[in-house]
């Protein structure tokens, strides 16, 4: 009886091997965990030392529009306004979701519902083929075409939140349409049978059923797009300007927070006044990818079907 009691109470290599998987797992989801935190905790501590090492007020960075860190205001504090930046970022990726996001609809609808096997096989490829082109090209043909286009019919310069705009409506709309497909995908089928059934057209079943049932997935897809937008940096830059200034319109000159980041970290020295307000753009920039990533969570968990 001993060689079997023992054998019964010693672990078998299934058991061993599914011990060893399990702390494998884990250990990785500490890492990724550990990683992030990691990032959020370097970025903070360099973002804060603006306001509690430089003395930077925290409204002047929010609200004022003056963006010279090497110089100092008349109450003795460093001029890092930072609400040009923050208005072009978010002037770009708003305009560039509005223009982005009708054609994608569109886009998916004709997807999923009309088109063929071939149709919908073409406009695949042509989808990823969007995704797999590098921002720089991007940004050069924004350079060469958009820029001449909008200065030659709506004016000024050319370069500026327009011309951003229209670049990053290219860039987004890939991600945008992708996953506005998943979402209509999604809409079980009964949905749409029982439309029809009831002696709706087609039309009116995609309207009035398959975008409603979707609505949750497409605005998941619209704020994916909208985080895409708010952190392009290069095709951005390309043609927008930078200028630090208040955008006095879609065709002035101006500048995002990635683009004043990617110009002007290489030209500070760590822990300098301009380094820590760079990283303090840094930040905004990272809390802004958080509030993105909330935003997608609770309109998941409102859209259940």
């Amino acid at each position: 009886m001993d060689p079997i009691k023992k054998k019964i109470q010693n672990k078998s290599k299934e058991t061993r091997q599914e011990l060893v998987g399990k702390i494998l797992s884990y250990s990785s989801i500490l890492l990724i965990v550990l990683v992030v935190l990691s990032i959020f905790v370097f970025v903070a501590s360099k973002g804060i030392a603006t306001f509690t090492q430089n003395n930077a007020s925290l409204k002047d960075f929010f609200f004022s529009t003056d963006w010279s860190p090497t110089a100092v205001g008349k109450d003795g504090r460093p001029l890092v306004g930072a609400l040009p930046m923050i208005t072009g970022s978010f002037g770009v990726t708003l305009l560039a979701v509005l223009f982005a996001t009708p054609f994608a609809i569109g886009t998916a609808l004709y997807m999923t519902e009309i088109a063929s096997k071939k149709g919908r096989n073409f406009l695949q490829i042509v989808t990823e083929l969007l995704v797999g082109i590098p921002s720089v090209v991007y940004g050069f043909i924004g350079l060469n075409v958009v820029v001449p286009f909008v200065r030659e019919h709506f004016g000024g310069s050319g370069y500026g939140i327009l011309s951003g705009a229209f670049v990053l409506f290219v860039m987004v709309l890939p991600t945008v349409t992708s996953l506005t497909v998943d979402s209509l995908r999604a809409v079980p089928s009964h949905y749409k049978s029982a439309s029809l059934a009831l002696g709706a057209t087609e039309w009116q079943t995609i309207y009035k059923v398959t975008l409603r049932a979707a609505l949750p997935g497409i605005l998941t897809a619209v704020i994916f797009g909208m985080a895409r937008a708010f952190g392009e940096a290069l095709a951005v830059q390309m043609v927008i300007g930078n200028a630090t200034l208040m955008p006095k319109g879609l065709l002035s000159a101006s500048s995002t927070l990635t683009s004043v980041l990617t110009m002007g970290i290489g030209n500070t020295v760590m822990g300098t006044v301009g380094n820590n307000a760079l990283w303090s753009l840094a930040l905004v920039l990272l809390v802004m990818s958080l509030i993105f990533n909330l935003l997608v969570k609770w309109i998941g968990r409102k859209g259940r079907f």
